[in-house]
């Protein structure tokens, strides 16, 4: 048996010599090509699918058959993104790119309020200012199927162990995480992670200190101080505003499910419904802003964590259905008829965690 001396072959990208044969398992995996017949031929027979099935295989094998580099892969995201971009959204501005060095990596912390767009977002605003693309931080709870955590592995995605369970063995997949950053930013390749575990779905973007600390576990064994190791790690926080969220009113009723009935018990498939809906879903204007990189000494994750937030709450662009969520009326008609329109699909209780996930970056910004 030949054992694997990298250290983080378990959780980091593919590289460039194994994404054919990684293609090859996607084509080969069943629930993918059912997944795709599914969404592809929805109002179809169940004997129609069967009978599509080996012909998607092939027209996969015919389309992917050049894709054989991750820079390859990131062209093909790139062109569905564009299309995506120019059907879901009212345009995608971006601010602070111009202060970040091309040559230089960089650790991006940003808010996070949909799964699959804010990396997107972030990396398609490096690629179109020939910045490199980032390496994406992505928790294992997404990744229950082997074809999702094939089609994240191929584009620049690397695992979060999230489900690690006990002491030693969740110790272990910190120090991997926290090394494996560090040794991505020391070659050359910057980072994505969200500044807190799951997505904001109050609209309340603070960064959990936790994930600081797990950046430290390396330089802790290295022994440098906090302040100094954090400094190396050249952090750049980034606020993603959507004038529209296209997940806002099932965020608002699991908000209220948790509030009413004290727990909220996701369904199977609720993550992929998320993304997808996130994806196709109307957004409106989006806004990038990549802050400064973080210069200072902090001698605490809690003061780098304040920090971080004073930066993205500063940076996060508002809109006018945050000032009508915040209760100011002076706003056009047709902001308050989408508004409106929202709550009218919510039950009473619930209409307030809608309302306060768009005031919230408004109360936060002028804090």
């Amino acid at each position: 048996m030949t054992v694997n001396k990298d250290p983080y072959h378990e959780i980091r990208p593919y590289n460039d010599d194994e994404i054919p044969a990684a293609i090859n398992r996607l084509i080969a995996d069943e629930e993918f090509i059912s997944a795709i017949l599914q969404h592809k031929f929805a109002n179809h027979a169940a004997w129609f699918k069967a009978l599509m099935s080996p012909l998607v295989k092939v027209y996969l094998k015919m389309k992917w058959s050049k894709l054989k580099s991750v820079d390859s892969i990131q062209l093909e995201v790139k062109k569905y993104l564009e299309q995506i971009l120019n059907t879901t959204t009212n345009g995608v501005s971006y601010s602070g790119l111009d202060k970040l060095d091309k040559q230089t990596s960089y650790l991006f912390i940003s808010n996070h309020r949909d799964i699959a767009m804010d990396p997107a977002l972030v990396n398609y605003g490096l690629n179109k200012t020939e910045h490199k693309t980032v390496r994406i931080a992505i928790g294992d709870n997404l990744l229950k199927k082997p074809c999702a955590t094939e089609l994240m592995r191929l584009n620049k995605s690397f695992i979060v162990k999230r489900s690690a369970k006990g002491p030693r063995e969740m110790m272990k997949a910190l120090g991997t995480l926290s090394s494996y950053i560090k040794h991505s930013l020391d070659s050359g390749n910057s980072i994505w992670i969200a500044q807190k575990e799951g997505r904001a779905k109050d609209g309340n973007d603070f960064t959990d200190p936790a994930i600081l600390k797990m950046f430290h576990v390396e330089g802790r064994k290295q022994k440098i101080e906090f302040s100094q190791y954090i400094q190396a790690l050249r952090i750049v926080p980034v606020s993603i505003s959507y004038e529209n969220d296209p997940c806002d009113v099932s965020k608002a009723l699991e908000l209220h499910q948790l509030e009413t009935q004290g727990s909220y018990e996701k369904s199977e498939f609720e993550d992929i419904e998320s993304i997808v809906q996130g994806i196709i879903g109307e957004k409106g204007r989006v806004h990038v802003a990549f802050g400064d990189v973080i210069e200072g000494e902090f001698e605490s994750p809690e003061a780098l964590a304040e920090e971080i937030d004073r930066q993205i709450h500063g940076n996060y662009k508002l809109y006018p259905i945050n000032e009508l969520a915040a209760g100011n009326d002076d706003v056009a008609q047709n902001v308050k008829d989408k508004l409106s329109t929202k709550l009218s699909q919510l039950p009473e209780g619930a209409k307030a965690h809608l309302l306060a996930s768009y005031a919230n970056p408004l109360k936060n910004k002028s804090a």
